[in-house]
């Protein structure tokens, strides 16, 4: 089902993460003001558009949610369609200011040299992601302050794996400026920051169900005697 609210929040949403974390790169923002751009605007925008959108903007995290049922498949999609322009045009303007977007992309020190650890440190980066906002936002355990709880996450997760991995945790934020550093014609690409990301968003939601099943324990049901007969006492 198309929802052009949802679309264009998502879009607006993806965009402004994009733009703003890529420039910061682009100024060198050093690692603390990458991650608090990214971090800020996650949060900001959780509060803007979260009644009209949930703001996923994040494939992975649109995933886990769909997992979860919170969303359904079908609109899972115009998620993705929206995040996915939202990351491209964003990226596509980093470069048009700064005449390169390299500074901006999504890369460490494992991207090339260890590319299944670097999968790996996606994964869990992701989970962590996810994780918070299942429990903060969707199940509303964070009440109002879920947005500063998502954003924050999403800070400490670039301050411990921006070295890494650059910390995408976001197919959409990775293959904006990918497509212009000529990154998104390498298949690992792909596996470090969309197989990892989802990986990480699907183990969250299990877990996130674990949490949220019934602790109630089944009453033992009574054992009846079997192949013995039993007759009444006499008075």
């Amino acid at each position: 089902m198309f929802n052009l609210k949802v679309f264009v929040a998502e879009f607006i949403g993806t965009f402004a993460l994009t733009f703003i974390g890529a420039s910061a790169g682009m100024a060198n923002a050093g690692l603390v003001g990458v991650a608090l751009a990214h971090g800020f605007v996650l949060a900001v925008f959780v509060y803007i558009y979260g009644n009209v959108s949930g703001t996923h903007v994040n494939p992975a995290v649109t995933f886990g949610l769909a997992l979860n049922g919170t969303v359904k498949w079908g609109e899972a999609v115009v998620y993705w369609i929206a995040q996915f322009l939202g990351a491209i045009l964003a990226a596509f303007l980093v470069k048009t200011f700064f005449g390169d977007v390299k500074a901006g992309a999504t890369v460490g020190s494992l991207t090339a040299s260890a590319p299944v650890m670097a999968m790996i440190v996606e994964a869990v980066l992701t989970f962590f992601l996810v994780n918070t906002v299942l429990h903060a936002a969707v199940a509303g355990k964070a009440g109002p302050l879920a947005g500063w709880a998502i954003g924050i996450t999403l800070t400490f997760a670039i301050l411990a794996g921006g070295p890494l991995t650059g910390a995408s945790l976001n197919p959409a934020r990775t293959f904006g400026p990918a497509l212009f550093t000529g990154a998104a014609v390498n298949p690992m690409t792909y596996v470090i920051y969309f197989v990892g990301p989802f990986v990480g968003a699907a183990i969250a939601t299990g877990i996130f169900k674990f949490f949220s099943g019934s602790d109630k324990v089944a009453a033992p049901t009574p054992v009846r005697a079997v192949g013995r007969k039993t007759t009444p006492r006499r008075k």
